[in-house]
């Protein structure tokens, strides 16, 4: 799988734990669906203020990626889902314990509300090389 940033200065440059684009060549793109800050083991909300749930949502869509022996840093395209945008500096400052350099495409959107009321969704594209896995 070959993966490239694509940069250019005719655009604004990335400001965040983001990439501007990302060219993906060569692998199998896995789409995963939204996370909100669920406990498997209780499927109850995690408790805490929103980096506890900020935190949550990573490792649930952690586990999604290991699943296909993948992980966060094969995400190629993020969804950010804030029920308050003022939280956002706190998604950049967790997401880079997460992730490394060169970040995945982004996007932060903010909505009314969530499932179960949690105040952070975010679902992604990933592409892992091809594999045996079965889907």
């Amino acid at each position: 799988m070959q993966k490239q940033i694509i940069l250019t200065d005719k655009a604004p440059q990335a400001i965040g734990t983001y990439s501007q684009a990302v060219c993906v060549t060569g692998g199998s793109t896995i789409y995963l669906s939204g996370q909100i800050p669920l406990v498997p083991e209780t499927m109850e909300m995690v408790e805490g203020n929103i980096n506890a749930q900020i935190h949550q949502v990573f490792k649930n869509l952690s586990a999604v990626c290991e699943t296909t022996k993948g992980n966060l840093n094969d995400i190629v395209k993020l969804n950010v889902y804030l029920t308050d945008l003022n939280n956002f500096p706190i998604v950049n400052e967790i997401m880079a314990t997460y992730f490394d350099e060169p970040y995945p495409a982004r996007a932060a959107v903010g909505i009314n509300e969530l499932p179960k009321g949690a105040m952070v969704e975010m679902d992604a594209v990933m592409v892992v090389e091809p594999c045996d896995y079965t889907y």
